[in-house]
C-alpha cells in the first residue's frame, strides 16, 4: 500500500506555467518596466443606488522600475464602498507559483489624517519580489452605494507600461440607460449593446499596445491612452435620487442637498448687516467679509457617507469653527447674504495644478473641490466684475483663484441649476516674474550677489506657500533646487509679500555667493551675464512627434542684472542685443555699458499660448526652434579684460 501510494504521488503532473515573461512579445518590453497581461472589468448595474465591480489583472513587472508601481495593490473603502474580497498570487520568470496570497497578509489601515472627518479607509496586499521578471495576479470585487460615479476604465494608464489586452463589461438594468464616452479607442474595439430579458450588455475590448513614453509638452497621459467613461442616467445615493442628464440637472441635486443650511446664529447675522455701514462699498464689504472667514474659521475635510456631498450647517460651522470646503463655501454665501451683498453661489470645480479641465460634453462628477461665485451685477450672470472665493484658505489673496482652479470651467449651483462656467483666466501679466540682480565680481571668476525677485499672481503660487507654510530651511532647500548654478551657498533668503494691490504677489530677497561663475583665462573673465533667468534649450524629437504640444502658461519675465567689474578690469566683448518674435511669444536682451563702467543686461521673455490649451504634434518644431534661439541667447559670454593700468 505504501509503495502505491508513493506512485500516485510521482505521477501528479506540477501546475502548468501561468503568464511566462517569455511569452511577451519583444514589441511590448520595449521602453516597459511592466506589461498588463490581463485587466477584465465587469461593472454589473442592480439598480439606481448599487452596482458591483469585478477586477481580473495580471502584470508582468520586468524591472525594479515597475516594481513599486505594480508589484503590490492598494484598494480604498467606506461606509457607501465595501470590498467583497480581494485575492492575489505572485508567478516567476517561468510562470510557476511563488506564493498565494493569505488573508493574513492583506493590511487594514485608515485614510484620514489631523485635516480629515471621514471614515475612509485601504486594504493593500503587497506581493513585490526581490527579483524579476514576475507577474502578480489579482482577483477583486467591490460593491458601491454611491452610483453618482461610475467606474472609468484606462487599463494602460501610465508611461512605460504596455498591454496585451484588456476587456470592460457593463450589464445594466434595460430601463436604467448607460452614458459612456469612448476615448482614443481602437477601431472595432467596442461591441453593439446585447439585450436579454430586462438586462442590456455592454462590451469593449482592446488590444495589445507598446508603452507609451511621455513627450516633452504633452498633455496629462490620463488624455492620451484609449479609455471609456462611465456615468449613469440616474443615481441614488442615501435614498436621495438624482440625474445626470445634464449639467442642470446635477447642480440641481447637490443644490437641493444644501437647501436649508444656511441659517447663521442671530447675533452673526447682525455682525455682518453692521458692515453695510462700515463698508458700502460691494467689493470692500466682500472683502471684509472673507477676512473675517479667514481669521474664525479652518479647512476640516468631511467624506462621511453622504456628508461628502451635503454640506454642514453655516450655524455648524459658525459654532465650531472649522468646515470641508462645501461647507465654508455655504458659510460665506450666508456671511454675504447677511452682509447686503448679491447672491453667491457654490461652485463644483475639478481642482489641482495641472488638472484636466472638465469634458464639458459629458456631464457627470468631475469634480473635487468646491470654491464661491458672486456676480457683482444682475441675478443669473457671470460678467467680468465677478468675484471668486477660495474659502478653504487663512492666506489666499482676496478674489484670486491662481493654478489651483483658474483657467478652467466649474459647476455653477443655482436655484435653477447647475451651469458650467467659466473661473479666472489667468494670462501673461497675471503670470509675471521680476527680478533686480547685482552681482559684484571678483579676479578669480567668483562673485557675491543680491538678487530680489517679485513674483505675482500664477508665478508667486508655490512661494506663497512656502511664505505660509515652510520654515526657513525648508524654503532655502526648495530654492536651492531651483537655482541652476553650481558651487553657491545662499547667505540670506527672506520671503515676504509684496504690496501689489491688484494681485497676490512675493518678494524674494536673497544673498549669495558664487565660488566660479566666470572662467578665468589669462588676463580674461568670461561668464554669462543671465545668471538665474536661463532658459533651457527642448530635447530634439526622435522621429516623428505622436501627441499633442500642451504649452505652460503664458508667462511675463523681466530681468535686470548688473555686473559690478573687479578693479582693473573693463568689458572687451559684449553679446549683440537680441530681438525674438513668435506666436510664442516675444524675447529681447540687451547688454551695456553704464557711465560708471558697470555692465546692465535687460532681459524680457513674454510667452504665448497662441489658442487653446494644445497644438497640433506637427508644432513641436517650431516650437522647439523659439525655445532654441531663447537658449542661445541667454547663454550669450561678456568677455571681460584686464587693463595694463
Amino acid at each position: 500500500m505504501l509503495y502505491l501510494f508513493f506512485t500516485t504521488l510521482t505521477l501528479l503532473a506540477p501546475p502548468a506555467p501561468k503568464y511566462p515573461a517569455d511569452a511577451i512579445a519583444p514589441a511590448l518590453r520595449e521602453n516597459a518596466h511592466a506589461v498588463v497581461r490581463a485587466y477584465d472589468e465587469k461593472v454589473v448595474v442592480k439598480s439606481a443606488s448599487q452596482l458591483v465591480k469585478t477586477v481580473h489583472k495580471v502584470v508582468t513587472v520586468l524591472d525594479e522600475s515597475g516594481s513599486d508601481d505594480y508589484g503590490m495593490l492598494a484598494l480604498d473603502y467606506s461606509s457607501l464602498r465595501h470590498i467583497s474580497y480581494l485575492r492575489g498570487a505572485v508567478y516567476n520568470a517561468q510562470g510557476q507559483l511563488l506564493h498565494q496570497l493569505r488573508p493574513s497578509e492583506i493590511h487594514d489601515q485608515g485614510m484620514g489624517s489631523n485635516s480629515f472627518m471621514d471614515d475612509l479607509r485601504t486594504r493593500y496586499a503587497d506581493l513585490r519580489q526581490p527579483t524579476t521578471p514576475y507577474t502578480v495576479e489579482f482577483d477583486y470585487e467591490i460593491v458601491s452605494e454611491n452610483t453618482l460615479f461610475y467606474p472609468d476604465w484606462q487599463p494602460q494608464d501610465a508611461e512605460n507600461l504596455a498591454l496585451e489586452g484588456a476587456t470592460l463589461q457593463v450589464t445594466m438594468p434595460t430601463a436604467l440607460p448607460l452614458r459612456y464616452q469612448e476615448q482614443l479607442l481602437p477601431a472595432g474595439a467596442a461591441s453593439a449593446p446585447v439585450a436579454t430579458g430586462n438586462q442590456t450588455t455592454y462590451r469593449w475590448q482592446l488590444p495589445a499596445a507598446p508603452a507609451l513614453e511621455r513627450e516633452p509638452l504633452a498633455p496629462p497621459l490620463d488624455e492620451l491612452l484609449p479609455a471609456v467613461h462611465l456615468a449613469p442616467a440616474t443615481f441614488e445615493v442615501q435614498g436621495h435620487a438624482g440625474s445626470l442628464a445634464s449639467w442642470q440637472s446635477l447642480g440641481q441635486w447637490v443644490y437641493q442637498l444644501g437647501q436649508g443650511r444656511d441659517a447663521l446664529p442671530p447675533a452673526l447675522t447682525a455682525k455682518m448687516a453692521q458692515l453695510i455701514t462700515v463698508a458700502p462699498d460691494p467689493r470692500e464689504r466682500a472683502r471684509k467679509v472673507y477676512e473675517f472667514l479667514q481669521g474664525s474659521t479652518r479647512y476640516v475635510s468631511v467624506q462621511l457617507g453622504l456628508g461628502g456631498w451635503q454640506t454642514a450647517s453655516a450655524t455648524a460651522v459658525a459654532t465650531g469653527g472649522y468646515g470641508d470646503c462645501k461647507a465654508l463655501s455655504n458659510y460665506t454665501c450666508a456671511l454675504l447674504k447677511a452682509a447686503g451683498l448679491p447672491p453667491a453661489y457654490v461652485a463644483l470645480v475639478g481642482a489641482g495644478e495641472g488638472a484636466s479641465d472638465v469634458r464639458a460634453d459629458f456631464p457627470s462628477s468631475q469634480f473635487n473641490h468646491a470654491i464661491l461665485c458672486m456676480p457683482l451685477a444682475a441675478h443669473g450672470t457671470i460678467p467680468a466684475d465677478t468675484l471668486w472665493l477660495e474659502c478653504t484658505s487663512q492666506t489666499d489673496a482676496f478674489g484670486y483663484m491662481g493654478a489651483f482652479t483658474g483657467n478652467r470651467h466649474a459647476l455653477l449651483l443655482t436655484p435653477e441649476g447647475g451651469r458650467l462656467v467659466a473661473t479666472p483666466r489667468y494670462g501673461a501679466q497675471a503670470n509675471r516674474q521680476q527680478r533686480r540682480t547685482d552681482l559684484w565680481l571678483n579676479t578669480e571668476g567668483g562673485a557675491k550677489a543680491t538678487v530680489r525677485t517679485q513674483r505675482l499672481g500664477l508665478a508667486q503660487d508655490t512661494y506663497a506657500q512656502l511664505l505660509h507654510n515652510a520654515d526657513p530651511e525648508q524654503q532655502k532647500k526648495y530654492v536651492s533646487s531651483r537655482l541652476r548654478l553650481s558651487h553657491f551657498t545662499i547667505t540670506s533668503l527672506r520671503l515676504a509679500n509684496a504690496p501689489t494691490p491688484a494681485l497676490p504677489g512675493v518678494v524674494e530677497t536673497m544673498g549669495l555667493e558664487l565660488a566660479s561663475i566666470g572662467t578665468a583665462a589669462g588676463r580674461r573673465i568670461l561668464l554669462e551675464p543671465n545668471l538665474l533667468g536661463r532658459l533651457g534649450a527642448l530635447p530634439a524629437q526622435v522621429g516623428p512627434r505622436l501627441t499633442p504640444l500642451a504649452l505652460p502658461p503664458a508667462s511675463l519675465y523681466q530681468d535686470t542684472v548688473r555686473l559690478h567689474l573687479p578693479a582693473g578690469f573693463r568689458a572687451e566683448n559684449l553679446p549683440q542685443p537680441t530681438q525674438l518674435t513668435s506666436a510664442y511669444g516675444t524675447y529681447s536682451s540687451t547688454c551695456t555699458t553704464l557711465a560708471d563702467g558697470t555692465l546692465q543686461y535687460v532681459r524680457l521673455l513674454e510667452t504665448r499660448r497662441p489658442s487653446g490649451t494644445t497644438l497640433p504634434a506637427a508644432k513641436y518644431s517650431e516650437y522647439q526652434d523659439f525655445r532654441r534661439k531663447i537658449s542661445q541667447a541667454d547663454n550669450a559670454q561678456v568677455v571681460l579684460v584686464k587693463t595694463d593700468a
